[in-house]
């Protein structure tokens, strides 16, 4: 690590023998897991072609509080980079009347890997929101399903807190200037020549009022050291924010290109909500993929010295205890998530092995147990800014998981996964 007061702690963990069986499953060298094979849980599509659905990211409320209701994007084709005048549709799927499809409105303001930010607004059993583009600016629609009242606040959103109150977001424009394909396409960085401006960051939006403020900007933070590498002549820009499961805090990640730096280098901050008391919490440069797991500590894929690319859990402190998790079973990086009670890991795999399989699971955190969820198919043409992450999802009562997948042959669709024979 790059910060001596870091402590690493080792979890240890039970590897079974391999079984001869397991050579002969039939499954890539990267899924011969320590433990026999095991029959897989049920799995229903819940959408079709010839139009592709999908939901994107991993870390926001895709069901509704009953469980009866899965949001989804729809879009008639797959393969390129949006373009400005491509429109998506956003609707619902109804798990209790034929896997029914609700259109409930459209996106001007989407990307393939993270969508148009489509989430229910958390403390509400009707409300949705997403994001989309008016004129000469990003905007966010928050949606009532039973009564279709809708309203339009001026500011797009990237994360709601638990509350449902207030949001945060980076500035597009800018994450899809350094990153296309996280960001939205139609309105250029105005800040597109400034390594760091000052005028743009991340921005906190109330809900209710749809008023804005910058509470930390690029310019501040990339004034913050970063050991071993001089920060001046990079570009930076912010992405991946989550709001701390009780609302205290935000985490962000901090990230940069420039000379010397091949693709981008990355560290993960919080901060309050107003922007103030701002923590380095894995300074190494190559944090990932991340959740809060409660309101002091954060699991993350990330790089150390002595274990090299792995599941951290990140105590929500600089220079803050880290400990590794998942050690022999969670070897490779994927969307993880925690399901109701933290005693289960839900995450997944990137195409793996000839057969380019994305295998979801479950690890159970007590035991070391890794329960696989499926392998499905990802097709050599879903690459790049357009590739189909499953980015698994979980209901309210962890008893189901929804994927991305193109596995069924029409595209990428959403497939319900029933894990309670698993989760009891």
């Amino acid at each position: 690590m790059n910060t001596p007061q870091s402590k690493l702690t080792r979890r240890s963990f039970c590897k079974a023998a391999l079984p001869a069986a397991m050579a002969m499953a039939g499954l890539p060298r990267w899924a011969r897991a320590a433990e026999p094979p095991e029959k897989l849980p049920p799995v229903r599509t819940i959408t079709r072609g010839p139009k592709h659905h999908w939901f994107a990211y991993y870390d926001k409320l895709e069901f509704d509080p009953t469980c009866r209701y899965v949001l989804g994007m729809e879009v008639d084709f797959e393969g390129r980079s949006p373009k400005p005048d491509d429109v998506i549709k956003v609707g619902m799927v109804d798990l209790q009347d034929g896997d029914k499809w609700i259109e409930l409105g459209e996106s001007r303001a989407w990307c393939w890997q993270q969508g148009c930010m489509l989430q229910w607004r958390p403390g509400s059993k009707t409300e949705v929101l997403w994001n989309d583009r008016q004129g000469d600016h990003f905007v966010c629609h928050v949606l009532d399903v039973a009564t279709r009242r809708k309203r339009t606040i001026p500011h797009p959103v990237y994360t709601v807190s638990p509350c449902g109150k207030w949001a945060v977001a980076p500035d597009f424009r800018r994450v899809n200037d350094m990153r296309p394909g996280y960001g939205y396409t139609g309105l250029p960085d105005p800040h597109t020549d400034e390594p760091a401006p000052k005028e743009t960051g991340i921005f906190r939006v109330d809900l209710d009022t749809g008023e804005a403020q910058l509470v930390v900007s690029l310019s501040d933070i990339a004034k913050v050291p970063f050991p071993g590498r001089d920060l001046t002549p990079m570009k930076h820009y912010f992405n991946h924010l989550l709001v701390s499961p009780d609302g205290s805090r935000f985490e962000f990640l901090h990230r940069w290109r420039g000379p010397g730096v091949r693709s981008f280098d990355t560290r993960m901050l919080t901060a309050a909500p107003d922007g103030s008391d701002v923590r380095i919490v894995d300074p190494s440069g190559y944090t990932s993929h991340f959740i809060w797991r409660d309101p002091e500590h954060i699991l993350a894929w990330s790089r150390h010295e002595s274990h090299g690319d792995a599941f951290y859990l990140y105590e929500d402190k600089t220079g803050g205890r880290v400990e590794i998790v998942g050690e022999g079973v969670m070897t490779v990086n994927g969307h993880c998530s925690y399901l109701p009670g933290n005693e289960w890991i839900l995450n997944d795999t990137y195409p793996q092995g000839k057969e380019r399989l994305q295998s979801p699971y479950l690890y159970h955190v007590k035991t070391g147990k890794r329960v696989w969820l499926g392998h499905f198919h990802q097709p050599p043409e879903y690459r790049g800014e357009w590739r189909c992450d499953s980015h698994p999802r979980f209901s309210p009562d962890g008893r189901s998981v929804v994927i991305d997948s193109p596995h069924t042959g029409e595209g990428r669709q959403l497939h319900l996964i029933d894990v309670s024979g698993i989760v009891g």
